[in-house]
C-alpha cells in the first residue's frame, strides 16, 4: 500500500496514459462495432426496399389514386389556371367562413368578354 503512495511523477504519468489509452481503445472499438451495424442495417433496408417496389409497382398499377383525406372529389377546369383556381375557392371559402375542405367544387370556368 505504501507503494500506490510514493508514486513517482513517471509511474504517474505511465499510468495516467495507459488509462487513457484503454478509454480510446475501447472508444474506437465500440465506434467501428456500430459502423458495421450501421451498414448492416442499411443493406437490409435496401433489400426490403427492392423487394417491395415490384410488389408496389404492380400493386398500384390498376388501382385508381385515392384523393387526400378531407377532399370532394375531382375538379374540372376550363380555361382557367390552377393558379387561379385555387385563388377563387380560397375566396369563396373565406367569404362563406367555411373551410375549404368542407366545400365542394365540381367546375371552375373562366367567363371571357365577347
Amino acid at each position: 500500500m505504501s507503494d500506490l503512495i510514493n508514486l513517482n511523477i513517471g509511474d504517474a504519468a505511465l499510468i495516467g496514459v495507459l488509462g487513457y489509452l484503454v478509454v480510446f481503445l475501447g472508444l474506437v472499438l465500440l465506434m467501428i462495432v456500430v459502423f458495421i451495424l450501421t451498414r448492416i442495417m442499411i443493406a437490409k433496408s435496401k433489400k426490403a426496399a427492392a423487394a417491395e417496389a415490384p410488389a408496389e409497382a404492380a400493386a398500384e398499377e390498376p388501382a385508381k389514386a385515392l384523393p387526400a383525406p378531407g377532399t370532394a372529389g375531382d375538379l374540372k377546369l376550363y380555361d382557367t389556371d390552377p393558379k387561379d383556381a385555387a385563388m377563387i375557392m380560397a375566396i369563396v371559402a373565406d367569404s362563406l367562413g367555411k373551410p375549404l375542405n368542407e366545400l365542394r367544387f365540381k367546375s371552375i370556368k373562366e367567363v371571357k368578354d365577347k
